[in-house]
């Protein structure tokens, strides 16, 4: 009987330790000798994988229920995989189907027959797509040791990148190559057509890793004779962006600090209601998410500008050419022009909110003697919460002084009004019911 590979032909004349399918690979590929020919053999061994062919498309519309038995059946046989097929040319789609069917005969909770007459092809090459990432990932470590041709080793990352195999690992090298080859080979895959979604999110991520040292030296740089985005009373906020602009828990409880906090609220208070909504700065991502896109933009500018003081036409501009760079998508290429104004803008009222929003917890927290509030705080809170601008920490400051009547008067006509949005009106029903 005919037996049809699942890796590419080139990897089945692989030497050892090169052709190793077992636990044994990365420690036979880190014991090889630190040699420009190892390197060779390296690069060598990645360029017959990627020539391809590659194997087949893993499932594009499973049920859950075939994503569970896929991940059951990958951690209960992936030893077994390795033990009947330990070499790159051994690996084939009969002898994963026997192993599979091996294992489905004796497995409990039993696996579905169906399963595995119906989507045998799709489940070889799903397992074929992981061993071949995990042997990419290893041989990337390999190189990435002492690399000795880094203009080759960068190319190779890159191939790597584009087709989807191990992106993370191959990213992460090309960031440890750096400048120039590194950073070269990642500015055009962010940019490039042709490019994964994953994969182009690996490279940007690294990217954005490897520019950072550039950028905060920009940042320590000061903002004489440039051009401020902010009011005065923002401008002098000694507190900084590392620490998402949040008030120190030791400052005094005083009529300074509390004069300081009424002149930010002031100087941020949009004039209208809000467009675009503050994003909230604690929005988490799952691992297997992607960041939104203004959390990347908002990483380059608190590198850039890590001060309200320095938050500049200039800074602004040099913050769009670098998210552009990054590919970070929505981005216009230029600062120049209506679309550049427009992120200029955005990004000035979102840093001033997000000033705002540390102002009012702060005042919430750590202010106990609320006559130094009452009522000018409360006044302002509800402002806020009206106009959409940070309308959550407004509405938790009122909460936290809720024994004052103000705050409790302001509450109740937040709640009761019908005009404004039902997230703003719950908050501030659930603050009065507590």
């Amino acid at each position: 009987m005919t037996a049809h590979p699942l890796l590419p032909p080139a990897m089945s004349a692989l030497p050892a330790p090169w052709r190793d399918l077992t636990g044994e690979r990365r420690r036979g590929l880190a014991e090889l000798p630190d040699t420009e020919a190892v390197e060779r053999t390296a690069l060598d061994a990645l360029d017959g994988a990627l020539s391809g062919p590659l194997p087949g498309p893993g499932p594009a519309a499973w049920t859950d229920e075939s994503w569970a038995l896929y991940d059951r059946a990958r951690q209960e046989i992936g030893r077994r995989l390795a033990d009947a097929m330990p070499a790159t040319g051994d690996l084939t789609r009969e002898g994963v189907g026997a192993v599979l069917r091996d294992w489905a005969g004796s497995a409990r909770p039993p696996v579905p027959q169906w399963w595995l007459d119906d989507q045998l092809d799709v489940i070889c090459s799903a397992f074929a797509q992981t061993v071949l990432a995990g042997w990419v990932e290893d041989v990337l470590r390999r190189l990435g040791q002492r690399p000795h041709d880094a203009a080759a080793v960068a190319s190779a990352a890159g191939r790597c990148v584009r087709h989807g195999l191990a992106p993370d690992a191959a990213a992460g090298l090309l960031r440890t190559l750096g400048v120039p080859y590194g950073e070269a080979e990642l500015l055009a895959l962010v940019t490039e057509g042709g490019v994964a979604d994953g994969s182009r999110t690996a490279a940007r991520e690294a990217l954005l890793t490897l520019r950072r040292p550039a950028r905060a030296a920009r940042g320590r740089q000061p903002a004489h004779d440039e051009h401020p985005l902010l009011p005065p009373a923002v401008r002098e906020l000694p507190y900084g962006w590392d620490r998402g602009f949040a008030w120190p828990v030791e400052l005094p409880e005083n009529e300074e600090s509390v004069g300081r906090a009424r002149a930010v609220l002031l100087a941020c208070l949009p004039a209208e209601p809000v467009t675009e909504p503050v994003p909230d700065a604690d929005t988490r991502v799952a691992q297997d998410e992607e960041a939104p896109a203004w959390a990347e933009i908002r990483s380059v500018l608190r590198d850039l500008m890590p001060y309200a003081r320095q938050v500049t036409e200039e800074r602004m501009a040099e913050g769009l050419r670098e998210c552009a760079r990054l590919g970070v998508p929505g981005v216009p290429a230029e600062p120049d022009g209506a679309e550049g104004a427009r992120f200029a803008r955005r990004w000035a009222g979102w840093i001033g909110g997000w000033i705002a929003a540390e102002t009012f917890t702060w005042l919430g927290l750590y202010v106990d003697d609320e006559s130094l509030v009452t009522p000018w705080a409360m006044e302002l809170a509800e402002r806020y919460a009206r106009l959409g601008c940070v309308a959550e920490r407004a509405v938790t400051m009122l909460a936290w002084h809720g024994s004052v009547p103000a705050s409790r008067a302001a509450l109740e006509r937040l709640a009761a009004d019908p005009a404004l949005p039902p997230a703003v009106r719950e908050q501030a029903a659930r603050a009065l019911e507590s």
